[in-house]
């Protein structure tokens, strides 16, 4: 029989000891989170050139600076203190800095929750390039099965823009609708009646909230997993197959990518992406270079744009997420800083950043294991972080 003592090696505990009730929470999630593939049931999102990691661009002058002008904290301190996992930093496509964790594999992919969201979106706006996705076109036409929710008079465009009236309590510590949604996509534990529904049961019995559609911006993730089984019908491929052709495999993505499923098969494209932060780094790489990379044009220049200047600040000002960023947008699943900035970015629980300053040509790419699915503080720390240094660098 083998010597139990070999498999202890996850900061000290064994790997049994991590389940579908606590891979969430640290100290699991510092470890399931690089590896979700072995906690929930993925699919592959082939890469078409698997490759070496560039060498790491070290750089300890830059980490030893303030985490904010006045404050004793490094730049390092800062990291470590948000329990962030990996930070990566290019400058016009050439990396500046890179850091991780002790314990990080540089080469982990990585759980991005909510930047799957803005992944999912890039290839609904390919489709819409290519003629095959209307954004105008009403989810229950193309979701049968959601005539009698409220999805079934929303728009497309609706889901990327989080305007779908919607009545759902985005509460991620909630016992009651969140956890029923996680046991849905399978990230929780069945419950004890064993009576769970799988992910589109789950989406087309959610309701209207009071008001229309494309009123107010109201952050909902059932929004997104519903938009990935959208682009599925449309299509008519899979979502891991069609990411994977659309997107990754044009980026040049160094290593597949996986997305986490329910056991019907429907992607979690609301936040069940995990990938290289490297790879993160060059898909923000591609969007600042207006969509190509590679010598191929991957997103078109018209969708960039409509991302970056279409969101509302009307409308973000009296939304669910106005304090995230004081003058900001949302536009096809993507955050605009707003103000003076051209800044863009794709955020996720936990820690998630892809933060992209095409006036300076920088990219940041942070992934972390934070307690906490959200820390309004911390958030805002990053974020000021992330501006100083797309200027600095």
């Amino acid at each position: 029989m083998a010597n139990a003592s070999k498999f202890e090696t996850l900061n000290g505990f064994p790997r049994e000891a991590i389940t579908l009730a606590n891979w969430r929470t640290r100290p699991y999630s510092f470890w399931s989170f690089r590896n979700v593939a072995e906690m929930v049931r993925s699919a592959r999102i082939k890469t078409a050139s698997p490759a070496s990691l560039p060498q790491a661009a070290e750089n300890p002058e830059l980490l030893a600076r303030p985490a904010a002008p006045g404050e004793s904290r490094s730049i390092s301190d800062l990291l470590s203190q948000s329990e962030a996992d990996s930070f990566i930093l290019s400058r016009n496509g050439k990396l500046v800095c890179e850091w991780h964790a002790e314990g990080v594999d540089r080469s982990d992919p990585h759980l991005v929750f909510s930047i799957s969201k803005s992944i999912t979106a890039l290839v609904a706006g390919i489709l819409q390039d290519r003629g095959v996705l209307d954004p105008a076109t009403l989810v229950g036409d193309l979701v049968p099965e959601a005539k009698n929710s409220a999805y079934a008079d929303a728009t497309v465009q609706h889901l990327l823009d989080m305007r779908v009236s919607l009545d759902f309590d985005e509460s991620y510590l909630s016992q009651e609708a969140y956890a029923r949604y996680r046991r849905a996509m399978s990230w929780n534990p069945p419950s004890e009646t064993g009576n769970d529904e799988a992910m589109l049961s789950f989406l087309c019995s959610l309701q209207k909230a009071n008001g229309l559609h494309g009123t107010d911006h109201d952050y909902l993730s059932p929004n997104s997993d519903m938009l990935g089984i959208v682009l599925e019908r449309a299509s008519g491929e899979r979502f891991p197959d069609l990411c994977a052709r659309l997107l990754w495999q044009p980026l040049g993505a160094s290593a597949d990518a996986f997305i986490t499923v329910d056991p019907e098969g429907a992607p979690r494209t609301a936040g069940g992406v995990s990938c290289r932060p490297h790879d993160l780094l060059a898909l923000g790489q591609m969007l600042i270079n207006g969509g190509a990379a590679n010598g191929k044009q991957i997103v078109s220049p018209r969708w960039i744009e409509d991302m970056q200047e279409n969101g509302d600040e009307g409308v973000w000002a009296r939304g669910s997420q106005a304090s995230f960023l004081k003058t900001g947008r949302y536009r096809n699943n993507w955050y605009q800083v707003g103000g003076k900035s051209n800044a863009f970015l794709a955020a996720g629980i936990h820690g998630q950043f892809l933060y992209c300053d095409p006036d300076t040509g920088t990219v940041i790419a942070c992934t972390s294991s934070q307690s906490e699915p959200q820390s309004d503080a911390l958030d805002q720390a990053m974020l000021a972080l992330f501006a100083r240094l797309s200027t600095e660098t």
